[in-house]
C-alpha cells in the first residue's frame, strides 16, 4: 500500500510542469508553443531566457528529489529510487499537461541526488563539461547518463541505483531519438556561450 500512495505523490509532483506554469505566470508565455514545443528545461532557456531557465532546472531536480527523500521522511518500508522513478515518469507524461513533458533529464538528476550527492556532482560535472565541448544539449544529457552509470559502478553504488540509472539513461536516449537524427543530419541546434 505504502508503494502505491508514494508512486501517486511522485506521479503528481513530476507532473508540475516548471516550464509552463513560469513561463505563463511570469513571462504570459506558453513554452509549448515556441521553440521546440518541449516542457523541459532547454526549452524554458531558449524561449524564456537563462533566469528561468535555470529556475525550471532547480524545480525539475528537486521534483526528483523529493520524490525520493519524501519515502525516507516518513521512514516507509519502500525501496526510494522506485518512487523516484514515478515522478520521472509525471516530468515526461504529465497529468496536468496533457501528458506532452520534458525528456527526463533534470528529474532523473534529481533522483540521483536524493540518494548519491557525490554521484549527482559528477554527474552535473559531466553535463557541463559535455555541453561546453560538443554545445549541444541532447548530447551532453545522453553522454552524462552514460559516464554517471559507468561511475556508479566504479564508485561500488547500490546495485539497485546501478539498474536504475542504467534504465534512466536507456530512456533518456530513447527520449532524445528525434536529436540524435538531427545531430547526424548537423541540424541540431547548438548552445551558444556568452
Amino acid at each position: 500500500m505504502d508503494y502505491i500512495i508514494f508512486a501517486i505523490i511522485a506521479y503528481l509532483l513530476g507532473s508540475i510542469p516548471s516550464a509552463l506554469v513560469i513561463g505563463k505566470m511570469i513571462y504570459n508565455i506558453d513554452v509549448r508553443e515556441h521553440g521546440s514545443g518541449n516542457l523541459g528545461a532547454t526549452n524554458a532557456f531558449r524561449v524564456l531566457g537563462i533566469k528561468a531557465g535555470i529556475f525550471v532546472t532547480l524545480i525539475d531536480i528537486l521534483k526528483g528529489t523529493a520524490a525520493t527523500i519524501i519515502p525516507v521522511l516518513f521512514a516507509a518500508e519502500v525501496y526510494p529510487l522506485i518512487i523516484g522513478i514515478f515522478a520521472v515518469l509525471g516530468h515526461v507524461y504529465p497529468l496536468f499537461a496533457k501528458f506532452k513533458g520534458g525528456k527526463a533529464v533534470a528529474t532523473s538528476g534529481g533522483l540521483i541526488l536524493g540518494v548519491s550527492p557525490i554521484l549527482f556532482v559528477i554527474m552535473v560535472a559531466t553535463f557541463l563539461l559535455a555541453l561546453y565541448i560538443w554545445k549541444y544539449v541532447s548530447l551532453a544529457s545522453m553522454l552524462t547518463g552514460i559516464v554517471s552509470t559507468i561511475m556508479a559502478l566504479l564508485l561500488q553504488e547500490d546495485v539497485g541505483l546501478i539498474i536504475i540509472l542504467s534504465l534512466l539513461t536507456v530512456f533518456v536516449i530513447y527520449r532524445h531519438r528525434e536529436n540524435i537524427k538531427r545531430i547526424k543530419n548537423k541540424t541540431e541546434p547548438k548552445i551558444k556561450w556568452m
